[in-house]
């Protein structure tokens, strides 16, 4: 018999020893679900954000002191200014530093911006065309933060490495070096920006921009097309325009950029049997 029928068809409810039970099960049950919900919250859910979690994926936090992902038109003057957002090229790096192989591509899904966007001008002595040091002013991010979940895929126009596509190797690999902080440094945008890394996951802990809002950076450098990644004898730029939602950024792939630009000629380092360790040796050197 359900509560609301021990309820209507009771005379004394308060008295009654079905009521007595039910009502002592339902004040379990609230206390139980309220004491559950605090230990652990559920995520924040966001209604435009649509994604799917690949089984390779990894997540990680890469905070460092400043930061310079250039945007290209300040390249021209001689004194870089940063964007206020990481490109997608940029973040490719630092996952390529964590763990690479020409085997596979990493794929940036999405970034989080945990920090306010603060710019700090610094002054640098580059080296001069001709020669020699020269003055400029730089713009950096200053004390970044960002949370990063990215994925891998093949690279189908490396037949040659097809023996190497070990899948659950690799992604063991690359858990390992996230948790040791990376295969090698870890730059944000330039040498000069050193950066740290470490697991996480996506989407915990509280940022400065989970109701702010949306906002549209407009037209902006999204990353490179190589040849060994696209099978074609050139070096293009891709460009996109990215929109920040209460902090979050979703990339775009780089085979839905529509905006390209020639750079140069280029042709694609080769690889074979011989030249590249085996990603089987690799995991057995790490136990993993």
């Amino acid at each position: 018999m359900c509560f609301r029928t021990c309820w209507k068809n009771c005379s004394k409810p308060v008295s009654c020893g079905k009521f007595r039970k039910v009502r002592v099960f339902f004040t379990w049950l609230i206390r139980a679900t309220t004491a559950r919900n605090s230990v652990c919250p559920k995520p924040r859910k966001e209604k435009w954000r649509s994604f799917v979690l690949h089984r390779n994926s990894i997540e990680f936090k890469v905070s460092a002191r400043h930061a310079l992902f250039t945007d290209p038109l300040t390249r021209i003057g001689g004194e870089k200014c940063s964007y206020h957002i990481p490109t997608y090229e940029a973040l490719k790096g630092i996952a390529k530093s964590i763990y690479w192989k020409p085997t596979f591509i990493w794929v940036m899904d999405e970034v989080r911006v945990m920090k306010p966007i603060r710019t700090q001008t610094k002054g640098t002595k580059p080296l001069d065309f001709g020669g020699g040091n020269t003055l400029a002013i730089y713009t950096f991010l200053s004390d970044v933060e960002y949370q990063v979940r990215a994925h891998f895929e093949w690279n189908l126009h490396r037949p040659e490495l097809e023996d190497d596509r070990v899948e659950g190797k690799h992604y063991a690999i690359a858990k390992r070096m996230l948790e040791l902080g990376g295969r090698q440094d870890v730059f944000l945008g330039t040498r000069d920006c050193q950066g740290y890394v470490e697991p996480c996951i996506y989407g915990s802990e509280s940022g400065h921009y989970d109701d702010a809002g949306e906002l549209a950076y407009g037209l902006m450098f999204h990353g490179f097309d190589y040849p060994d990644e696209t099978g074609e004898n050139c070096l293009q730029a891709r460009l996109w325009k990215p929109v920040m939602v209460n902090g979050y950024i979703q990339y775009a792939r780089p085979e839905d950029c529509t905006i390209r630009k020639f750079v140069r000629a280029m042709t694609p380092k080769k690889f074979g049997k011989g030249r590249l360790r085996d990603v089987a040796q690799d995991a057995t050197d790490l136990g993993v």
